[in-house]
């Protein structure tokens, strides 16, 4: 089931958020994701966040969060990946919107076959200048756009 981000859910996604950025950036330094850790902690509660979680669980296995049509981030728990959270994610967050954007790294090579499996297209490259990172911001426009 998806539900709104309740401030309980704080530490699991925090480690989420860590995890996935380590298993899926191994191109970026561990200390970048460390030090941003706080930063994260403090703009989390005050963001547009859904979570991902099964019942029997009783602990998110994924999150995403929005800032309008923009994604922000979307994370799912490393033994649950493949399992569709990441899609039911997705699928929640385009259901009424006519568009949605995003960034993500070009190295993260299964984020973007992700993306593009789930109907967004690349819009144009660019860099991140925190990481001095090649990215791609990616769109998907809803049916009749």
């Amino acid at each position: 089931m998806i539900r709104k981000f309740e401030e309980r859910d704080l530490e699991t996604v925090m480690g989420l958020w860590l995890e996935g950025n380590l298993q899926a950036h191994s191109f970026i330094t561990e200390r970048y994701w460390k030090d941003n850790q706080e930063l994260v902690r403090d703009l989390l509660p005050g963001a547009d966040l859904y979570v991902y979680e099964e019942e029997e669980a009783g602990r998110p296995d994924g999150f995403i969060g929005l800032s309008g049509d923009y994604i922000e981030g979307l994370f799912v728990r490393g033994e649950k990946r493949s399992a569709g959270i990441g899609a039911a994610l997705l699928d929640f967050a385009k259901k009424g919107r006519g568009a949605l954007t995003l960034r993500v790294y070009q190295k993260n090579e299964r984020a973007v076959r992700f993306y593009l499996r789930n109907g967004f297209r690349i819009r144009q490259e660019g860099l991140d200048e925190g990481t001095g990172e090649k990215e791609y911001e990616m769109e998907w426009k809803g049916e009749g756009r």
